[in-house]
């Protein structure tokens, strides 16, 4: 049976304070879409809220400098459709989906770890088997999840993220709601990052998958075929 996979995105779309726009971060949506789908996996796409939801256009580097799989999802008329027309999170039932993967941007630091549609899904689906993976500022999502019995769901797990270090060098430290490294520490996570600012690296802690940055999203993308291919290769 084909696995299911639900990319779920952010709808917050102004960064902060500033009023300066916000939302998804292209790449981060796009380089795991179509790695999923070329190999085979049905992927469906919800957000907060449902319907279009708010791309970063920080994200977006514009006709013939944006990356590959930016520019195919771009053009393709499904995949637009599909976007523009995303199931809200509250709609969506953990147990349909064999992973759940949230792409970045920095929208997601405001809306993923307080809506409890998205933090009760993730809790469901990872204690329903699921795999569970994050890149950049997706991981924000897990500091708002807790398992059935209280416990955070990163307390002692390997995970990465967005660094402190990589939000001080984009000069939002003080403009996002907290720094998010930090918080997965707070919350007991074994934080692992690469040590290099904007370098590419992925933590992976059995079904638990996350990524540190854009750079990141192609080889999380990877990383979640092999996890799904694991878990099908598991006893009934």
């Amino acid at each position: 049976m084909t696995s299911r996979v639900l990319i779920l995105t952010t709808s917050h779309d102004k960064l902060g304070e500033t009023g300066k726009p916000t939302g998804f971060h292209w790449q981060e949506l796009t380089d795991p879409y179509w790695a999923l789908r070329d190999a085979g996996y049905a992927v469906e796409i919800a957000s907060v809220a449902g319907g279009q939801p708010p791309a970063d256009p920080g994200s977006d580097d514009g006709e013939g400098e944006r990356p590959a799989s930016v520019q195919r999802f771009m053009d393709d008329t499904t995949a637009m459709t599909a976007l523009s027309n995303t199931r809200p999170a509250a709609h969506a039932t953990p147990g349909d989906y064999d992973a759940i993967y949230l792409p970045g941007g920095h929208g997601t630091m405001w809306d993923l770890p307080h809506t409890k549609a998205v933090t009760d899904l993730i809790a469901k689906a990872w204690e329903a088997g699921a795999v569970v993976a994050a890149v950049c500022h997706g991981p924000a999502a897990l500091t708002g999840v807790e398992l059935s019995d209280g416990t955070p769901l990163v307390k002692g797990k390997r995970v990465n993220s967005f660094t402190d270090a990589e939000e001080r060098a984009v000069g939002l430290e003080e403009v996002v709601p907290f720094l998010l490294e930090s918080k997965l520490r707070e919350q007991g996570a074994k934080f692992e990052g690469n040590g290099e600012n904007f370098g590419a690296h992925v933590a992976r802690d059995g079904r638990l998958l996350t990524g540190q940055n854009p750079a990141s999203a192609a080889p999380l993308a990877q990383a979640i075929m092999e996890a799904l291919k694991a878990k099908q290769s598991e006893p009934a």
